[in-house]
């Protein structure tokens, strides 16, 4: 009997379309699943649309990390001049303390990989007209706009001047006025 081609040819068939199911319903957690992270991030800044989710998770936000997201003005004012001092450092730290962000913990470690090598210009851009967003709806996010600007100033001033008077380079002025322009975009 099991020389019978069509017995054979039936548990094939029956053996592809059982691992076509497997595929199938690996599929569908996995789409449930990435659909979970989505909702849990939104849930974390106070947003319900899943388009805005996407994109945080398109940049990498989880909700562990998340929090990060109204510190990324600062960040892109910290490297305005190619680099990081570590007085902007201990600044960028002390506000993400002050924001929740726990040491050791995801997002602590999520901000100490950004303070070492600079996010792509796309990821501030994207980031900012996401806050600005966030900030024409009801959010979680306990900012102003105007708080993540006098914090992205004061990271400027952080290592400016000479003989200690703090002054803000032209490079960190011009990121300033543009973020500042980025975030109120959208201002009631």
């Amino acid at each position: 009997m099991s020389d019978d081609p069509l017995s054979s040819r039936r548990a094939h068939e029956e053996d592809y379309f059982r691992k076509k199911d497997l595929e199938l319903i690996e599929k569908a957690r996995e789409r449930a699943k990435i659909e979970t992270q989505l909702r849990e991030l939104g849930e974390q800044v106070g947003i319900t649309d899943p388009v805005v989710s996407r994109e945080l998770a398109d940049l990498g936000f989880t909700p562990d990390t998340v929090k990060l997201l109204p510190l990324m003005p600062v960040l892109e004012v910290a490297w305005a001049e190619g680099g990081v001092t570590d007085a902007e450092r201990k600044m960028v730290i002390e506000l993400a303390r002050t924001r929740g962000i726990e040491a050791g913990g995801p997002a602590d470690v999520q901000l100490a990989e950004w303070l070492d090598r600079r996010p792509d210009e796309s990821v501030f851009r994207r980031a900012n007209r996401l806050i600005s967003a966030l900030f024409a709806t009801e959010t979680r996010l306990k900012l102003t706009p105007d708080d993540i600007i006098k914090s992205s100033e004061a990271i400027a001033e952080a290592s400016g001047g000479l003989f200690g008077i703090r002054r803000v380079s032209s490079d960190e002025r011009a990121t300033l006025d543009r973020i500042a322009k980025e975030i109120k975009s959208r201002q009631k």
